[in-house]
């Protein structure tokens, strides 16, 4: 494919997102540019080009974005505004923000995910400069979270919701989203909401992760306080209280799914079956 004649800054490519972002962006000939805090092309790929940058330092950001046509950004609160001016004074006409799909969801004027990304999006929103937002719904790699380390060390799941579901999104088909907004027309002004193609229960989810790896996973459930206790190991305690109450809510009932990735990319969304064998080594 030729070049695209336009240069892309992404923020957070070494991500699980950002990192395909870089490499879709690469693949449809455009000049691609990454930042990180500590500058060196470990991690990136071959061709790219590595700046310092830290979203939350605004003086770093007017020469990681200058001379760029568009950029791939996450959310980050903090420095929001010097971001924004960094961009509209280098003449950036694009921006794709990885935004979430809590701040559509009911009670998301209390809910501090929600507010913390509608912040980013309101200041992009003000700035003049035109936007896409992709809101992911539940991450399939969140399950690395709180599943990773108990499936490697005992080949057990503990939770208090096994018929809980969920539809769990590829990281890969959010970066094809942001790529395709990034590189064809008609995606300014737009906001997709996307979750995954199935609604499956946990119960199911561990399957399917059994099911690459060659071997059975029990799962024991256990108590919501016994979780929280577990939960609060690895992940912030905002994340716990976060992930409990939807799975709450979900018990028993099917979690609502989108055909975004195929109607934006033209291909169809990865399975949850696929993203566990695509990361089957992570549980091992």
């Amino acid at each position: 494919m030729g070049a695209l004649r336009m240069t892309v800054v992404v923020f957070g490519a070494r991500g699980n997102v950002g990192r395909h972002v870089a490499r879709g962006l690469l693949d449809a000939g455009a000049e691609v540019r990454v930042t990180s805090r500590s500058p060196d092309a470990a991690g990136f790929p071959a061709g790219v080009e590595v700046v310092a940058a830290d979203l939350e330092r605004p003086e770093t950001l007017p020469a990681a974005v200058k001379g760029a046509d568009k950029v791939f950004v996450y959310a980050k609160p903090d420095g929001v505004e010097g971001f924004v001016e960094a961009a509209v004074s280098a003449g950036v006409r694009h921006v794709v923000l990885l935004s979430s799909a809590a701040v559509v969801l009911p009670g998301a004027d209390d809910n501090p995910i929600a507010q913390s990304h509608r912040v980013v999006e309101s200041a992009i929103e003000r700035s003049g400069i035109d936007w896409t937002f992709v809101r992911p719904g539940m991450f399939a790699t969140n399950t690395l979270w709180w599943w990773q380390q108990p499936i490697r060390d005992e080949g057990v799941v503990r939770n208090p919701y096994p018929d809980a579901q969920t539809a769990p999104i590829h990281e890969a088909d959010l970066a094809a989203l942001a790529v395709t907004a990034l590189t064809r027309p008609g995606h300014e002004r737009q906001a997709y909401t996307v979750y995954g193609p199935q609604s499956l229960t946990l119960r199911q989810q561990v399957e399917h992760i059994g099911d690459a790896l060659g071997r059975t996973i029990r799962f024991d459930v256990i108590s919501v306080d016994e979780a929280r206790a577990e939960l609060s190991r690895t992940i912030p305690q905002i994340g716990v209280e976060t992930f409990l109450r939807q799975w709450a809510s979900r018990n028993g009932s099917p979690a609502d799914v989108s055909t975004v990735v195929a109607d934006v990319t033209g291909r169809p969304a990865r399975t949850f079956a696929q993203w566990a064998v695509d990361h089957a080594g992570d549980f091992r």
